[in-house]
Formats: structure tokens, sequence, C-alpha cells
């Protein structure tokens, strides 16, 4: 039976992350001390509460999944993690082997790379791999599902499988399908600024205006914990869109190639520190609100609860 909250943990990255590699001597290095104080990977490794965490890397949705791996293990190999191996899952039958759900069991940590959003849910779904990645982030404290671009989207129950950023609010542009189901109340969009994808995830959120909608930009992630509470990390920002109190939406409605008209779309865009709790749709600008304003519920509720019935 699943946990109404689960004990683990999901980071979702937009995409570009800094990994402290610069091929390039000409490339700007800006981030380059970030990496190793303030980098999402550091974070990702930080949140696993182990000092040297069992990684496990999935480049299933890479085209070049060996370059991909290469780069990650030198990445975590930087941040003194010596125990990074890859699955390097490339068919549904790689997906099945036993050994390969087993390293799931064990791990602390796994890194779902960038790709194609698809072939993760078209090897993973439906098999005990999958299974096995739900139940260790349901019931155990602190396990860690990273994911960057591809990795990131395919978290979701309802996922963004694609779309013509140039005839975005044009009915039938965004195109939907079902994600890996770790978490059910968002859609999850990356590159999300340096793209330019706003009007495919409004299609989406007017589509389906019960979840709330994420914009991811590069280098730039959501730590989700509880399955509901969200703070931004990363360097850029994050947008989020909610249709909980749309007046109107054609989106329904619409034939393909028509415009899409939405009202009253809510939109707030997140940096690094700043907080969303999916479950009320409410912003914080830091921790130390939301845990004031968490505190000030309990002691309301506190006081309902003791407060004496009326007579008569």
């Amino acid at each position: 039976m699943k946990n109404l909250r689960p004990l683990g943990k999901l980071i979702a990255i937009g995409g570009n992350e800094d990994k402290g590699t610069y091929p390039n001597p000409r490339t700007k290095k800006k981030y380059y001390l970030n990496f190793f104080e303030l980098g999402i990977l550091k974070r990702v490794v930080l949140e696993s509460g182990q000092e040297d965490p069992r990684i496990e890397v999935i480049t299933t949705a890479s085209m070049i999944p060996e370059e991909v791996a290469r780069v990650y293990i030198s990445s975590f190999t930087m941040l003194n993690c010596n125990n990074v191996n890859v699955l390097d899952i490339r068919t549904r039958e790689d997906a099945l082997r036993p050994d390969y759900v087993e390293r799931i069991r064990q791990a602390d940590i796994v890194l779902m790379s960038g790709g194609n959003q698809s072939r993760l849910v078209d090897i993973f779904g439906g098999t005990e791999f999958l299974a096995a990645l739900r139940h260790r982030y349901q019931t155990t404290p602190n396990f860690v599902v990273a994911g960057t671009s591809a990795g990131a989207m395919g978290m979701s129950k309802t996922m963004i499988k694609g779309g013509s950023v140039a005839d975005a609010l044009m009915k039938g542009a965004v195109k939907m399908g079902s994600g890996l189901s770790l978490i059910d109340n968002v859609v999850i969009d990356s590159h999300f600024v340096k793209r330019g994808r706003f009007g495919r995830l409004i299609e989406a959120v007017a589509l389906h205006p019960k979840l709330i909608g994420i914009g991811l930009g590069e280098d730039t992630g959501m730590l989700i914990t509880g399955g509901n509470q969200l703070e931004t990390i990363g360097s850029n920002m994050v947008v989020i869109m909610d249709g909980h109190q749309l007046e109107h939406s054609n989106a329904a409605a619409a034939h393909k190639g028509e415009g899409i008209s939405v009202e009253n779309m809510l939109l707030h865009v997140l940096v690094q520190g700043n907080l969303y709790d999916v479950q009320e749709r409410r912003f914080y600008p830091s921790l130390k609100l939301l845990q004031q304003a968490a505190e000030s519920a309990r002691i309301t509720a506190g006081q309902s609860a003791n407060a004496p019935a009326n007579a008569g």
C-alpha cells in the first residue's frame, strides 16, 4: 500500500546543470566554485544524507549514453563520491534483468539523464524495475530520485512528450502522455526559459487544470519532499503555473490548430530558496516563513480543537 506522503525525495532539474567540467578553455567558468558548494549535483548528494552514497546513473533517455555516463561519473567523483555506477539500459529486455532491479533496491541515489522522456516510459513502464524504484521512493527516507531534462519531465504521471514552441497555444501543439508516475499532481517542463516553453506549459495546464505546472530553468531544479513541498535550487529560476482558478478556458473544446484562450491562470516565479506548497497552492519566499506558517496553522488547529462547544 502506498504511503500518503513518500519518504524519499525527488530532484527535478531543468537541464544543462553545472557538472564542473569545462572542456573549452574559452568557456565561462563563473559557476565553477559554486559546483562544489552550491551546485545541484552537490545538493543531490547532500540530500541522501550519506557521506559516500551508492549512486546509480540511468542513461536510458540519451542517444549518447556512454558519453553521458562518463560525464556524470566524473562529476560525482569530483564531489568525492566513489560508489558511482551506470545502469546501461537501452532496451526493455535490459530493464528486466534481476541484477539491475536489485541495484535499484540497494541504491541511495538514482539519477536519470536527459534525452527523450518517451524512451523512459517505453522501456520502464509496467516493469519490476519501475515498481522497485517507486517502492524505494515511497518507503525509504532520504532516498533520492534525480532527473535532468527528460529525466525530470518523465517523473510525473501526466507527462509532456513534446511540442512545437513556434505553434504554442494552438490546440494540439503540445503532445501529452503518461509518465513514470513518481508524482501525480504536477506536470513538468525543462529548459523552460532559454527555449521559450511558456506557451506549451500553459496549454498543458489548461488541458489538465488540476495539475500544477512546473517550468524548470537550466542549471535549476526543484527539490520535492513529501510529494508536495517544492524548494528551488540552482542558479536560474522556476516558473509555477496554477490553473485551479481558471474562469474561462476553451482548451478542451477547441479544435486542433485553433488558438487557446484562458482566463485567470496564476503564475509564480521562484528563485533559489523560494518554496511552493502544491497542496495549498501557496508560494513562500523562504523556508523560515513556510515553517512559521505551518506552526501558526498548528496552533490555530489546536485552539479550535480545544474550544468548548456552544451550549443549547
